[in-house]
């Protein structure tokens, strides 16, 4: 199989021509070196009431660890000043694992031999009706990335019934053009998340073999064109594990940042995931980032944009999950699957495999109760339309 120049943008691909947003992320990351930075710099930072990117670099450093008790204190200090005791709680709908990539660490990989199933659009409603009967009111809908088995209409019609029934809908999907997140916010769509996987070129090459995920610029630009796209809100991370995390982390945060500044009307948020094992692979582990380095990222992305969202997903066992709500998270994900019709799977002959393997399993109800010993207060809807 030949590789095409994954720098290249293909011909179907829009360039945002009047955009430098991605370049100066980039070289923000290859100028960062955590290794630079003193326990001054991070006492510096910590002392501040509003961050620079020198300060939010600090925080990722080495250096910050012996602060991890102070930062995780600041954290939920600014946690509390502008989300209050809330909590945001979403579930994930997997609807289609078809997919066109190549990608070595994902279960959905195209070379993986797993049961592919896509849900027709009764199957769509049935599993939102079975969601929305918990008492959910926000869902996420994800597909594998395959424009073939998954086009842009596809997601659409499953956006518009969503919307019938989630008073918030989101979408992680494979990046599009704008005119196309038009189309889908028109549909029902509220915000996009978008994993950039990583920010270091080089390792991005190694690791997207092949499909239309290879072309690391196209990704990198994806949040933008869905706010030009009228999308509310975006989602930013890298998968904490497949190069050097706190280069990725800084990235993630320069992006962000960067972005927030050029759209200050767009609600900006953070995920946070690891790598996790996949199916037919068990070679695919995570690097060493290990808990208290997880949390360090986490509170120093609360601090440095401390009114933007931070979501903990099911990749993270249960009671790591509880400790961080009201500290840095503010949105968590209960009663979750990642395979394909697997709510209603009494009802479906075949589902379609998961895309990973999960730590957390608790349904609602749990997740609910779990918050509320926590003195917070679960929410199932931010936002009124009017």
């Amino acid at each position: 199989m030949e590789k095409i120049n994954h720098m290249q943008y293909l011909p179907d691909m829009e360039v945002l021509e009047d955009s430098d947003i991605g370049e100066r992320v980039l070289n923000a990351m290859q100028n960062y070196d955590a290794g630079l930075y003193t326990e001054t710099d991070v006492k510096h930072a910590l002392a501040a009431e509003y961050l620079t990117p020198q300060d939010f670099g600090a925080l990722l450093s080495p250096a910050a660890e012996p602060f991890l008790e102070k930062m995780a204190g600041r954290a939920m200090m600014e946690t509390h000043k502008h989300f209050g005791n809330s909590v945001l709680l979403f579930t994930p709908l997997y609807i289609s694992n078809f997919c066109e990539n190549h990608c070595i660490y994902c279960g959905f990989n195209c070379m993986n031999k797993i049961r592919r199933a896509r849900l027709d659009e009764d199957g769509i409603r049935r599993e939102m009706e079975a969601i929305a009967k918990t008492g959910m009111e926000e869902v996420l809908i994800l597909t594998g990335e395959s424009r073939k088995d998954s086009d842009v209409e596809y997601i659409g019609r499953a956006c518009a019934v969503a919307h019938e029934y989630f008073k918030n809908v989101g979408i992680e999907v494979y990046p599009m053009n704008t005119e196309e997140y038009a189309y889908l916010h028109q549909c029902g769509a509220d915000y996009v998340t978008v994993f950039q996987e990583t920010y270091d070129s080089n390792r991005y090459e190694q690791l997207h073999l092949a499909g239309h995920k290879r072309i690391f610029p196209y990704r990198l630009n994806a949040q933008e064109r869905a706010i030009r796209g009228g999308m509310r809100g975006v989602a930013f991370a890298a998968l904490l594990g497949l190069a050097d995390f706190r280069k990725d982390a800084f990235a993630v945060g320069m992006h962000a940042y960067l972005l927030q500044r050029k759209y200050p009307h767009a609600e900006i948020s953070f995920s946070c995931p690891r790598l996790r094992p996949i199916i037919n692979n068990d070679k695919i582990n995570p690097k060493d980032v290990h808990e208290r380095q997880l949390l360090q990222v986490m509170c120093a992305y609360r601090i440095f944009m401390p009114f933007a969202g931070l979501t903990i997903s099911t990749r993270e066992r249960a009671g790591f999950r509880n400790n961080v709500i009201g500290m840095c998270a503010t949105k968590i994900s209960a009663g979750v699957s990642t395979g394909i019709g697997s709510h209603t799977e009494e009802e479906i002959k075949e589902v379609g495999d998961s895309q990973f393997e999960i730590s957390d399993n608790r349904s609602l109800e749990e997740v609910i109760a779990a918050i509320r010993q926590r003195g917070l207060q679960p929410v199932l809807n931010d936002y009124v339309y009017i």
